[in-house]
Formats: structure tokens, sequence, C-alpha cells
């Protein structure tokens, strides 16, 4: 599995913006994959960060668009079935969500929380151009961390 991981890497390290788009469209899903590595490779290799900052949050943006569907599809057996996500989680996301409304958005691009938090904005019927700006908003501040921390290296 693992060589199955760098081969995916390094193939999409070597199609640029469009290999950083994909692998943020995966890192953005419920995929457990680290778009901030293909980023990292490819300022390294001297790609534009600017081009990078956007392939990357436009990708991990749409990643999460699925995410929102599932939730709005409000189907809680197949996210147990398919995703492992347990009702008590759901349960706990929404909560937490609940009366934050679609700003709540920003905080998606956070590992494994922001997949929960996409599926319960969408659960919850929360605005979808909001949502959509409010995780875009978090994910372009994400990667200008990585931006910047790739920098210092």
């Amino acid at each position: 599995m693992d060589t199955w991981i760098d081969t995916l890497y390094q193939l999409l390290t070597q199609w640029g913006y469009f290999g950083l788009l994909i692998a943020s469209l995966l890192a953005g899903s419920v995929v457990p994959f680290s778009s901030e590595l293909v980023l990292f490779a490819l300022l390294k290799l001297g790609l534009n960060p600017m081009g990078c900052l956007v392939a990357a949050s436009i990708g991990n943006t749409a990643g999460s668009r699925p995410c929102y569907w599932m939730g709005r599809l409000g189907r809680t057996d197949w996210l147990e079935r398919y995703f492992h996500i347990q009702p008590k989680q759901i349960e706990r996301v929404h909560t937490f969500v609940q009366g934050r409304g679609a700003w709540m958005g920003f905080f998606a691009f956070l590992p494994t929380l922001g997949s929960a938090i996409s599926i319960a904005l969408g659960y919850m019927r929360s605005n979808l151009l909001l949502t959509t700006l409010a995780m875009l908003t978090g994910k372009v501040l994400r990667y200008l961390v990585v931006l910047w921390l790739a920098n210092q290296c």
C-alpha cells in the first residue's frame, strides 16, 4: 500500500498544478490523503506559490462539497455503512454546529472533523453559497500557512 501511495504522490507532483488540484480534492473529501505533501513538493520544485494556492484551495473546497451533499441527502445509514461514521459522532457534530450556521464551514479544513462538519452542514441544509465561501476561506488560510512554512524551510 505504501508503494502505491508513494507512486501516487510522484504522479500528482509530475502533473503540477492539476496534480495538486486532484490531491487537494481527494484530501477535502472523506479519502485520507495529504495534499500538503504534494503542495510542499511542488513549491520546492519551483512552481508559483500563488498558482499552488489557487489550485489547492479550489480542489480542497470542491472535495468538501460531496460531504455536504451526503449530509443533505440525510441518509445516516449510508454514512455509517460506507464511511464508518457513527450516529454518536454525527449527533455530536450536529450539536456543535447547530446555531452557528454556515460559517462553521470555515472549520472544514480540519483533518477528519472537517468532513464531519461538512456533512453536518449539509444535513442541517445550511446555505450552500455561505457554506462554500466559509469553507474556501478556511482552506485558503490553511494553505497560506503551509506556503509560509514551506518558505521557512
